[in-house]
């Protein structure tokens, strides 16, 4: 990242000398240095290369030091804190999404924990409509073979045990295009709606997890509207600060995105976007409090006595992204560049490719690896990545991926194993050599994920 200090401001002579021929110049804007961004994640294991920005985000010391204050805010005067000071600075950081996200109004925004808390509100007031018969039984919910763990066991928890059904698409994966997603989207709602069916809910990744590719969430919505389908929701755990987010441009009913993955908060802090309907009034959040019946905002900006600073920092987050030249978007469109141009160098030393299109990446990319490692099942992918971390010290998720159409005896020579490589703002380029080199070690020495010596760890 090329950033520096620019020269000092200049400023127009004094009007007194007569001179009228200069115009009057804004004064060039300071940016984040290197050594600043470095100092930022000082706290950042230095043994460790961070390729695994996806899990849990990155939160740079100032933003800790603020997190901090508002924590002693609390612990020297909690009354007046929980009384007079929390409300009106979660309405403020609501205020403040709900214009990075191009939202109406400020009351379509709730600021909860997490994506998954954002899957429990959502599917929760899936699961009372079949219970209360607003949705018939058999009616379908529709979600992505990839969604996210939480959200499956969300659904498992609320929806099929009131009675509806839920149609999983298929993705494919190596994907060339967003046809191919498109195609396979239709199916699955093609099904949903079989024998006089509706469904009921489409559940779509803005950005899957694992592996990890852009979905045309814009599209796939303007679909379910086509066919019919009753609400959808957008889960976009890993979108704020890694892809550009407009909710009224996407037009989901619900939309979710994590603050503490990609958008620098400390963790843990989403917000849950749901589009002014007659359905809002009747989302609650699972945890009930004394705000119950308020509107979901207030609902979830009173759970109880509990740490809400993660809440309360995003004003200085704004802030910090806006040091860097461009802000938010020059960020992204860095960490994007830089992870294609490092996915493109490792996939050339091991001689595989990625795993998508670089216009379907975000700030990571799948990588895959050399077949000589012989990752040949999710726990060949759990004991590589441990090796990795334990031998090599670095951090990156790895992927086991059954090939289209292939029998496990037929996959010599095919890529069965991907890793998934971030990139944010503290990230080097010897990051990524150091990745490079541990792979090509390990297959110079015969080694293969039958032969480490690790403990596997589901």
């Amino acid at each position: 990242m090329e950033m520096g200090i620019s020269d000092q401001p200049e400023y127009p002579p004094s009007a007194a000398n007569g001179d009228n021929h200069h115009i009057s110049k804004k004064p060039k804007l300071a940016f984040i240095t290197e050594s600043e961004i470095r100092q930022e994640f000082a706290h950042h294991d230095p043994t460790v290369s961070r390729l695994n920005n996806g899990s849990f985000g990155s939160c740079p010391a100032s933003i800790i030091a603020a997190q901090k204050r508002w924590q002693l805010q609390f612990l020297r005067q909690p009354d007046d804190f929980f009384l007079n000071r929390l409300q009106p600075q979660i309405a403020h950081s609501r205020s403040i999404i709900k214009d990075l996200i191009n939202a109406d109004h400020v009351d379509e925004v709730s600021i909860v924990d997490n994506a998954t808390t954002a899957a429990a509100i959502v599917l929760q007031y899936v699961g009372w409509a079949f219970a209360e018969g607003r949705f018939q039984k058999g009616d379908a919910v529709v979600m992505l073979h990839c969604a996210f763990q939480a959200v499956k066991k969300s659904i498992e928890a609320y929806v099929t045990r009131a009675g509806g059904s839920v149609i999983v698409v298929h993705l494919p994966f190596p994907v060339n295009s967003n046809e191919e997603i498109i195609a396979e989207f239709r199916k699955g709602l093609a099904k949903g709606k079989a024998n006089d069916k509706k469904v009921r809910l489409a559940i779509i990744d803005h950005i899957t997890s694992m592996p990890c590719v852009v979905i045309p969430a814009r599209e796939l919505v303007k679909i379910c509207r086509e066919e019919g389908v009753e609400q959808v929701f957008v889960d976009a755990a890993h979108a704020m600060g890694s892809i550009h987010v407009d909710v009224k441009e996407i037009d989901a009913d619900f939309y979710v995105s994590n603050l503490h993955k990609w958008f620098f908060c400390p963790p843990s802090v989403a917000f849950l976007y749901i589009r002014k309907s007659p359905i809002s009034s009747d989302v609650h959040h699972p945890v009930v409090s004394r705000e119950y019946g308020n509107g979901l905002a207030i609902e979830s900006a009173w759970i109880g006595t509990r740490d809400y600073s993660s809440q309360l920092v995003i004003p200085e987050v704004v802030e910090f992204v806006n040091r860097f030249e461009g802000g938010m978007e020059g960020i992204r469109r860095r960490n994007h560049d830089k992870v294609i141009e490092m996915g493109g160098m490792l996939a050339r030393s091991w001689g595989t490719i990625l795993g998508s299109p670089a216009d379907m990446c975000p700030s990571m990319v799948m990588v895959g690896l050399p077949p000589r490692l012989k990752v040949l099942s999710d726990e060949d992918a759990i004991g590589l990545r441990s090796h990795l971390r334990d031998e090599f010290g670095i951090e990156v998720p790895v992927h086991f991926q059954f090939p289209r159409d292939g029998m496990l005896e037929e996959m010599e020579g095919l890529i069965t194993g991907f890793v998934r490589i971030s990139h944010q703002v503290y990230n080097c380029v010897d990051d990524y050599i150091r990745l490079e080199k541990a792979v090509n070690q390990l297959v110079r020495d015969g080694i293969t994920c039958k032969t480490l010596n690790v403990v596997f760890r589901v």
